[in-house]
């Protein structure tokens, strides 16, 4: 037993001294491993770079030559080169003593083209991507390409857009990179319906939005194309709506917009709660100014008690009470109106809180959006500058005076906690349209027959504000070319410099049995004398040829055969109260202007013209335009020249010809002209019933006038000063290739000797 017992201890302990044996060892040998990682690195080898710098390569190492060699950092090391896109593959290893890289560049863009963009061209397309010709190829890159592309398509209304990238390899590691485009059919707005809407229908609610169904007649338009962002305005429109009808616990649950299988059309859902209707309970002013009374605030007021609730109604009487204090010097009044709902009763209370708030400078004021125009030809229209007292009233003008500089579609103001408590940043959004204009007029007249009007303006001239315009006229009797120019801002003052160039061929053979040519220039300016009253001079200097008089011409005209010099100092005065200079809907424009000839040349003359213009809205989307004009030319040591008399007709009195009314030779019909004139209309434009994004109105009026006074006369001179009248209608159409308008007009007072024209049609298109 003991020599058995002895052999199993022997065989234990040989097992434990080999295992502390093999554990010694691997120890060892770890340490040995972990002493050779440790060492330094004597030299780093870059491979395989071909237009990179083996530099720029070393600036993104995470190791260095006399550093220890670290797994870790190397693996960082790799996944830092892979960032910088640079390249399409890279190792990190280590060689002995030496840290090697190899990197396989990516190549470079040679050109990017696009193809199958049928409807958005390449121009559109371009500014959209990052990725640009001589640029580092990177296949991140190219995914956040297509997916740019893929949303203009769809913010165009082209949802099954499909954009497959294509790469041609070039030599010296070169590539063409091409996206190849199926743009798929334009997805529309197949059915807009609404869920709880009680009192208003589906119909009603539609007309609200901006958003539209796809008809036939919206092919101009992109209404009925799926915009998310449009759709988030429309439940802003629809939520207006409800609280401009008493409903005032209103609120839109959701919006849902879903998309055919086929990606052919959308069908968007509004669910909506109205709640209950509420009048108007007890209104109230909480004035916080002592300096103005009460008295002085409540007729501006609109809403009454028991009136429905109307939530315009309250912001229309906000501005309107901040605007009259602002005007009595109290810059940073706030009005804050309250509202207290009562549901039993089903009433809302509105105290307005009028209150001084602490005053408040302009820190900075920002502007977006200006792609062609100089930030300076807006600030320029700002009525307040950085370092000002903050005014809401001055900014409101300001935004008035850049849209009224018809160079913006949207202007938008916002005000913003500036760098410190009382300042206040202005935040100024502009959506640029275009400025440029090329319109084409055609008329038609009983005697005149067709004519043509081709006119190239510029209004924003190098995004400079200047104004440029060109106009040819071309028709049976008459030929005109004339280049106009205006500097609004000369040398950087509110003072604005122009000058003309014209010359005009008039054949007046059918008219006054004469053909007429002028050819001139002049130069003009003109300034502010106060924010409603502008003033300007102007010089011209016109030669004036009377030619080719008929055999049978009036002995009047005969008489005045022959060329003449007119030397001329004019003088402008406005004044314009008018709440928009594009599309006014209140207030009234009164002009005058004076004449004098004979400062040099041989035509002597004193001329005064006086006309005025009202604008009135009775009821919403109604406009009533009211004109009236008077004028007369004084012969001054000789008689008046007939170029220089007064004409009627065409666009001045509708229904009749150019120069169809007034004193004509009743033998030879030649029309004469006047030396007093005096016409006016009342004009009525309204909706005609179609869907709003027509933009089509329809126009009734009523023209009337007379032109009477010949110097010097005979017998054979007919000279009625009776007024001739012609009611009319017409309609207007703000297209997308430019304004048509077309009127028809029947004259219900007139002289047997009077000339017609029934029908003026006009179309023009911008650019």
């Amino acid at each position: 037993m003991f020599p058995i017992c002895l052999g199993k201890n022997i065989l234990i302990n040989f097992k434990k001294t080999l295992t502390v044996i093999c554990l010694i060892g691997f120890l060892n040998f770890g340490c040995l491993g972990a002493a050779a990682n440790s060492g330094p690195i004597e030299k780093i080898i870059i491979e395989g770079n071909q237009r990179i710098e083996a530099l720029t390569i070393q600036s993104y190492l995470l190791l260095r030559v006399g550093e220890s060699f670290d797994r870790q950092l190397m693996n960082q090391t790799l996944k830092s080169l892979y960032a910088t896109g640079y390249f399409s593959d890279v190792a990190v290893t280590r060689v002995s003593n030496s840290l090697l890289v190899k990197v396989v560049e990516n190549p470079v863009i040679n050109r990017i083209a696009f193809e199958g963009n049928l409807r958005l061209e390449d121009k559109v397309l371009e500014p959209e991507i990052s990725l640009k010709p001589r640029v580092v190829y990177s296949r991140t890159r190219v995914q956040k390409a297509v997916k740019r592309i893929i949303d203009v398509y769809r913010a165009n209304g082209r949802f099954g857009a499909i954009v497959t990238p294509k790469i041609i390899t070039r030599p010296q590691n070169r590539i063409d990179l091409v996206f190849e485009i199926q743009e798929g059919p334009l997805t529309k707005i197949a059915n807009i319906r609404f869920i709880g809407n009680k009192n208003f229908d589906d119909e009603d609610l539609r007309g609200v939005i901006l958003t539209k169904e796809s008809r036939w007649y919206r092919f101009l338009s992109s209404s009925d194309n799926y915009d998310p962002g449009r759709m988030k305005a429309d439940q802003s429109l629809i939520r207006d709506f409800y609280l401009s009808k008493g409903y005032a616990d209103f609120e839109v649950i959701s919006s849902v917009a879903e998309l055919t299988p086929d990606k052919k059309a959308f069908f968007l859902t509004f669910s909506i709660k109205e709640g209950e209707r509420y009048k108007f309970g007890k209104i109230n002013v909480n004035n916080g100014v002592p300096e103005v009374k009460n008295e002085e605030l409540l007729p501006l007021v609109e809403a009454k008690t028991g009136g429905w609730f109307d939530n315009t109604v309250i912001k229309g009487t906000a501005e309107a009470i901040e605007k009259a204090v602002s005007t009595r010097g109290y810059a940073f009044v706030r009005v804050r109106p309250e509202l207290n709902k009562r549901a039993k009763s089903k009433e809302v209370d509105v105290s307005f809180l009028v209150k001084e708030g602490n005053r408040v400078f302009v820190d900075r004021i920002n502007i977006q959006g200006n792609v062609r125009t100089a930030d300076s030809v807006i600030r320029r229209e700002f009525k307040l500058v950085e370092g000002d007292a903050f005014n809401s009233a001055k900014l409101a003008q300001s935004r008035q005076k850049i849209q009224d500089l018809n160079f913006f579609n949207k202007v938008t103001i916002k005000n913003k906690r500036g760098s410190t408590p009382d300042k206040v940043e202005v935040d100024l959004e502009v959506e640029e349209k275009s400025t440029g204009s090329l319109n084409f007029g055609v008329g038609y007249g009983t005697d005149a027959g067709p004519l043509i009007d081709l006119t190239l303006r510029e209004r924003n001239l190098l995004g400079k504000g200047q104004n440029l315009s060109l106009t040819t006229q071309l028709a049976a009797s008459k030929t005109a070319f004339s280049l106009s120019f205006t500097e609004p801002y000369f040398r950087g003052r509110d003072v604005a410099a122009g000058f003309d160039l014209f010359h005009i061929e008039r054949d007046r053979q059918d008219v006054s049995s004469y053909d007429l040519k002028n050819t001139g220039a002049g130069v003009r300016t003109s300034f502010s004398l106060s924010e409603e009253v502008r003033q300007s001079w102007e010089y011209g200097y016109t030669v004036t040829d009377i030619t080719k008089v008929a055999a049978n011409a009036s002995s009047l005209i005969k008489a005045q055969e022959g060329t003449r010099q007119i030397s001329e100092l004019g003088h402008v005065i406005v004044h314009d109260t008018r709440d928009s200079k594009l599309s006014p809907t209140i207030g009234n424009k009164v002009s005058m202007s004076n004449d004098l000839a004979g400062l040099g040349g041989d035509v002597s003359y004193f001329r005064n013209d006086l006309s005025g213009t009202n604008y009135y809205t009775p009821f919403k989307d109604w406009l009533i335009a009211s004109h009236l004009r008077l004028g007369h030319i004084l012969g001054i040591s000789e008689d008046v020249q007939i170029p220089e008399r007064f004409f009627l007709g065409g666009s001045t009195l509708r229904g009749f010809a150019q120069g169809g009314v007034g004193p004509r030779d009743k033998t030879t019909l030649d029309a004469l002209g006047g030396e007093f004139i005096y016409n006016g209309y009342v004009e009525t434009s309204m909706p005609i019933g179609l869907p709003a994004d027509f933009a089509i109105r329809g126009r009734l009026f009523s023209d009337f006038g007379g032109v009477t006074g010949v110097s010097p006369s005979n017998a054979n001179v007919v000279d009625n000063n009776t007024p001739r009248v012609s009611i009319g209608m017409g309609l207007g159409w703000v297209s997308p290739f430019g304004p048509v308008s077309l009127d028809f007009a029947h004259p219900v007072k007139k002289e047997d000797l009077d000339e017609e024209e029934k029908l003026r049609f006009n179309i023009g298109t911008r650019f």
